[in-house]
C-alpha cells in the first residue's frame, strides 16, 4: 500500500490519514503528463527505474548508479518532479501490520442522475480512513476502491454506510484481496 511521502517537499497536500496514497486525478502535477511522450531519455528512465526500486536512495548513490554527476542528477530529479513524471515518494506499508488485515477491491457504479457529482464522490470517498486508493475507470463500473478494513464486519459496515447508503450509487461489488504483490518491474 502507499502512504505519505517519505522525504522532500510534497507535490500536493498530504492528508493526516495513514492510509493515503497518490491521488493522480487530484494532482496538479499529474495533469502535466498526459501523453506517452514525456520527453524522457535513457538517463531519465534509469533514474526512474532506480527510484521505483528505492525512493529513499540518496542523490549521490542515485547519481553513481546511473553514471552522472550528483548535481546533474539533482537537476534531473527536480525536472522530473516539476514536469509531473514523479508524483511523489511513498512508503509501502503492510495494512495487516497496523491492524487492517482485510483488503478488498470494491467496484462502484453510480446512478445516472449522480454522474454530475462524480468528482464530489471521488473527493469524499478518498478521505475515508479505510480507502487506500480510488481508481476512476472505464467500463460497466465507474470506480474501483482499494480498501483496508479491521475485520470482515468493518468491511461490511464500510460498504453499507458509505456506499450502499449513498443514493447516488447504483451498485457495488466487493472482492476480497487474498494477497497483494507490488510489481518491481518498473
Amino acid at each position: 500500500m502507499t502512504t505519505r511521502p517519505s522525504s522532500g517537499p510534497a507535490p500536493e497536500p498530504v492528508s493526516a490519514h495513514i492510509f493515503r496514497g497518490p491521488r493522480p486525478a487530484n494532482s496538479p502535477a499529474a495533469s502535466k503528463v498526459r501523453t506517452a511522450d514525456a520527453g524522457l531519455d535513457a538517463t531519465d528512465l534509469a533514474i526512474l527505474h532506480r527510484l521505483s526500486d528505492d525512493a529513499r536512495l540518496p542523490n549521490n548513490a542515485l547519481a553513481e548508479a546511473v553514471g552522472i554527476a550528483p548535481s546533474t542528477c539533482l537537476g534531473r530529479v527536480r525536472s522530473l518532479r516539476e514536469r509531473g513524471v514523479i508524483r511523489g515518494f511513498y512508503t509501502d506499508i503492510d495494512p495487516a501490520a497496523i491492524g487492517r488485515p482485510i483488503q478488498a477491491m470494491i467496484a462502484v457504479r453510480m446512478q445516472s442522475h449522480a454522474r454530475s457529482r462524480m468528482r464530489e464522490f471521488t473527493v469524499a470517498v478518498a478521505e475515508l480512513d479505510a480507502v487506500l486508493n480510488v481508481f476512476f475507470i472505464a467500463g460497466t463500473d465507474d470506480f474501483l476502491l482499494h480498501v483496508a478494513a479491521l475485520s470482515t464486519e468493518d468491511l461490511r459496515d464500510f460498504v453499507a454506510v458509505n456506499l450502499s447508503g449513498n443514493p447516488g450509487i447504483a451498485s457495488t461489488q466487493t472482492n476480497l484481496i487474498f494477497e497483494h504483490l507490488r510489481s518491481r518491474s518498473n
